[in-house]
């Protein structure tokens, strides 16, 4: 777990990744947690479904770097949003993080703050040297997170920005 000033970033074991997909609240039942509206987007179900699962059940990966990490806001008690990296670091040092702010819960920077919690704990992981994010070139708000956490643009597709944060030393 991971604790900022308002949060707690809680990484999703693989029982509690199902509970999350239920929708029926038992998640929130499971964490002691109040019950919070939410939704699951068709890139999220997808997500879940050919990345997230598989990867979380493979006992051969840290999980960590493949789960829903919950945010629950401390005053609340209850979930207002989720992170995730996409897979360990690779060769380059190299993680991507996603993430997505309940719509009940947004303008709070909840998710600014949760990035930089992330941020935090990723500069004190073993071969973590930057971290890459992706964001659509209309979301204001999800490239504003990233900025306020001093991730720099390094380059663009026809919807996308592309990000990037160096968080260690550089490669010989």
């Amino acid at each position: 777990m991971i604790e900022t000033q308002r949060l707690k970033l809680v990484p999703l074991t693989y029982e509690q990744l199902i509970l999350y997909i239920r929708m029926d609240h038992a998640l929130e039942d499971e964490l002691q947690l109040n019950e919070t509206n939410r939704t699951i987007s068709a890139d999220l179900k997808e997500a879940f479904e050919e990345t997230i699962l598989p990867n979380v059940a493979d006992k051969s990966k840290n999980y960590l770097y493949s789960t829903l990490w919950t945010l629950i806001s401390k005053a609340e008690n209850r979930m207002v949003g989720d992170l995730c990296l996409v897979g360990e670091p690779n060769e380059k040092g190299e993680v991507e993080i996603g993430y997505g702010t309940y719509e009940d819960f947004r303008g709070n920077g909840y998710m600014s703050e949760a990035v930089g919690g992330m941020i935090a704990w990723l500069k004190t992981q073993p071969n973590v040297l930057f971290i890459n994010a992706a964001t659509e070139k209309i979301n204001v708000a999800s490239y504003k997170v990233l900025q306020k956490n001093q991730f720099k643009k390094h380059g663009e597709s026809e919807t996308l920005f592309l990000w990037r944060l160096d968080i260690g030393p550089e490669f010989p």
